[in-house]
């Protein structure tokens, strides 16, 4: 359960920056502008990335498989529900509070996710998972570096 919850970090930075960042930008663009409303089309991957954990459940759980699938599908479940509160809540804030990150850590993930949305477009981006980042100083040169311009203020996104 531990193993793949954490292994999902590396299936997440994947997806994130060659599929949504790539052949699935027509989604995950919409998590690039400003939202008007409750949801926006991004929110779709929540199902797809919902859709192994929900299978890995029902084989290790139903259909008799091998237990390994259910430990498999709980960190996935485990994952998706760090994401929600890290990304969603946090980040984001979909849901109203009044944390302030106060640990090195998560100082540095909130910044990271914030230089992340820094650029206007899906080029020229930086720090792709949810759960770790590289400095944030590595970030800032990377972008200067990337030379896509565009750049807006974190807070627009």
């Amino acid at each position: 359960m531990l193993t793949a919850t954490l292994a999902m970090e590396a299936v997440a930075y994947v997806a994130h920056r060659w599929v949504m960042h790539g052949f699935l930008w027509s989604l995950h663009k919409s998590h690039h502008e400003p939202r008007s409303g409750l949801f926006e089309k991004n929110d779709w991957f929540a199902f797809m990335f919902a859709l192994p954990s929900i299978a890995c459940l029902y084989l290790g759980v139903e259909a008799g498989w091998h237990a390994g699938f259910m430990w498999v599908g709980i960190g996935i479940a485990i994952y998706g529900a760090i994401y929600f509160g890290f990304h969603d809540v946090i980040v984001h804030r979909r849901v109203a509070h009044t944390y302030v990150p106060k640990s090195a850590y998560m100082k540095r993930i909130v910044q990271a996710h914030r230089l992340h949305h820094v650029v206007g477009s899906k080029h020229g981006c930086v720090s792709f998972g949810f759960l770790w980042a590289p400095p944030v100083r590595k970030l800032k040169a990377a972008l200067e570096a990337s030379g896509h311009g565009e750049y807006r203020t974190p807070t627009a996104a």
